[in-house]
């Protein structure tokens, strides 16, 4: 998966119609974690590298239904690309904002596309290589 693919930043300003607009605009949260944060999974075992964000959530149906009922998150938050990894592997991960927390281990993330895309870790978060790209 290549980052970086353009959408819109949550994690600015807000823009007309937003918070405070006209009756019926969608209200988009601000963005909690940034590009480069390092974050870890509330409940599961792993930790990665936010490479992009979604101001809602934009995978597919498919995906969304294989969620226990019960588990299953708002669609309507802020939801995360990370590069990840457990102790077993490293893959991409696609997490709602309800399900992450900053991760303080102080522990850079081995995910082999993370030196690729990023200069770091420095206090808790990598910073990007070509800035430009975002």
């Amino acid at each position: 998966m290549e980052p970086f693919r353009g959408r819109a930043s949550v994690a600015g300003p807000p823009a007309p119609g937003e918070e405070g607009g006209a009756a019926g605009a969608a209200i988009l949260r601000r963005a909690k974690f940034a590009i480069g944060q390092i974050v870890r999974h509330r409940v599961h075992p792993f930790r990665g590298v936010v490479f992009d964000v979604d101001p809602v959530f934009a995978n597919s149906e498919e995906w969304w239904l294989a969620i226990p009922e019960e588990l299953r998150p708002s669609k309507d938050q802020p939801f995360y690309h990370l590069y990840a990894e457990n102790e077993e592997t490293t893959y991409v991960a696609y997490v709602s904002e309800q399900n992450l927390l900053p991760d303080d281990s102080g522990q850079p993330v081995a995910h082999p596309d993370v030196p690729r895309h990023f200069k770091g870790p420095t206090a808790g978060r990598y910073h990007l290589r070509n800035p430009a790209c975002h």
